[in-house]
């Protein structure tokens, strides 16, 4: 076991006592200094917040400041005795104390005055105490606006071509950036790329859905500018073509007009730029344009035919691509209106009682039209339903019972049949392309 000697147990007891003196001392002066870094704008004034307070009689405080940069000696700047103040003469238009406390105000502030200040407080009183802290000063330039330049500047196709957007800025230091797009902040996805400091956009590859207002944010501790609204011109399309008429009844691909009316066809789809349009007719296995442009007009009186197979061709000249859709329209003096039966709910159940319960010679008319053997897959599609011309009285069902002065007879039964006859067929592959 270790022993120790008279002389030895003194001196260590006379140490223990020192220094919990000391400590003593010491937690008498408290000094509160800002705990975080402090930013500073360049050129402009910087006042650093120091208080401090003890709980001793002081006949004499003294205050200190010095500044350190990184790996340099502390440099004195100024200081104080009882409020009377002793600068360095090359910092004394620079530095000021604020009494009473142990603020310093630093102006103008420079990027070179970036670094670390000490602040050291003693008082005596029955003894010396003494405190100092360290406050970490950062300065920075304010950012100026910035600006996006775009690659490249004439727009890109959709799928083929990348955009690459810039963002620059003329002044500033630390600065940080971020991309918006329609005001909401755009973040890393499977088609955007970002540059080590989010300068730099990468859009790869480009898409219609790509398409909005881009801005850029920069910023730093002290300043935040967004750049104007700029909008990458994308070429895409066509996309959803499709043709709709100001008059008659449409179903599906099939428009019916009375005799007498003049209907007017639109072609539409979205495209950038916008497509060209040309309208095709289909007669007796023949094909030919027979108007260009988003409109057709259709005199219903004038036509040689009951039944007209049209088709809208839209072509992008920019993307290369093109859509078509065809459609036919029916003349007739019968007002029809279709009920779509959709083959899961088995409609040619349906139609077969209603094939079954009507004569013979009408049935095997319906396989004549259909050109099948049995004609339960053509009406699987639709069911018709039929009613007089508007002029010949009440309008009445083919699903009604019949009226005592109804006759049964050809003309309800062959309209029925003439428009399942004119169902629009399937486009062969060699019709007439888009032009």
């Amino acid at each position: 076991m270790l022993s120790w000697s008279p002389l030895a147990n003194f001196f260590w007891d006379l140490q223990c006592k020192i220094y919990f003196l000391l400590v003593g001392i010491s937690s008498a002066l408290k000094l509160t200094v800002p705990s975080h870094t402090i930013h500073g704008i360049e050129g402009q004034p910087l006042h650093l917040s120091v208080d401090y307070s003890f709980n001793a009689t002081a006949s004499e405080i003294q205050i200190i400041w010095l500044f350190e940069r990184s790996q340099s000696n502390p440099k004195y700047l100024l200081g104080s005795v009882n409020q009377r103040v002793v600068p360095d003469l090359e910092y004394q238009h620079k530095f000021t104390l604020i009494p009473p406390n142990a603020s310093l105000r630093i102006n103008p502030l420079h990027l070179s005055d970036e670094g670390n200040y000490i602040v050291k407080v003693n008082v005596r009183g029955n003894g010396t105490i003494a405190a100092s802290q360290k406050i970490q000063v950062a300065v920075d330039v304010p950012v100026t606006k910035p600006a996006v330049h775009t690659e490249p500047s004439s727009g890109v196709v959709e799928y083929v071509g990348n955009i690459t957007l810039k963002c620059t800025v003329d002044r500033g230091t630390r600065v940080a950036y971020q991309w918006m797009k329609n005001g909401k902040r755009l973040h890393a996805g499977p088609n955007y790329t970002f540059s080590s400091n989010n300068a730099t956009l990468l859009i790869v590859p480009v898409v219609k859905e790509d398409i909005g207002n881009y801005s850029c944010l920069a910023s730093n501790p002290v300043s935040a500018m967004e750049s104007e609204i700029i909008s990458p011109t994308i070429y895409y399309g066509p996309y959803g073509l499709r043709v709709k008429s100001d008059k008659g009844l449409n179903i599906g691909a099939v428009f019916t007009v009375d005799v007498g009316e003049v209907v007017l066809f639109d072609c539409s789809a979205d495209s950038n730029p916008p497509n060209t349009y040309s309208w095709i007719q289909r007669d007796d296995n023949t094909t030919q344009v027979i108007k260009y442009g988003p409109h057709l007009e259709v005199v219903s009186d004038k036509v040689a035919q009951k039944t007209m197979e049209y088709m809208c061709c839209a072509f992008n000249n920019v993307t290369g691509k093109r859509d078509e859709t065809h459609f036919t329209v029916v003349v007739t003096s019968v007002a029809m209106a279709f009920l779509f039966l959709w083959k899961r709910y088995q409609p040619h159940k349906v139609i077969q009682q209603k094939l079954q319960s009507r004569a013979e010679a009408d049935y095997r008319k319906a396989q004549a039209f259909s050109g099948h053997e049995s004609a339960l897959d053509d009406f699987g599609i639709y069911e018709f339903i039929t009613f007089p011309d508007l002029t010949s009285g009440s309008r009445v069902s083919s699903q009604s019972v019949p009226g005592p002065d109804f006759v049964a007879g050809q003309d309800m039964l062959s309209t029925v049949y003439e428009v399942i006859q004119h169902i629009p067929e399937q486009p062969e592959q060699d019709h007439q392309q888009c032009i």
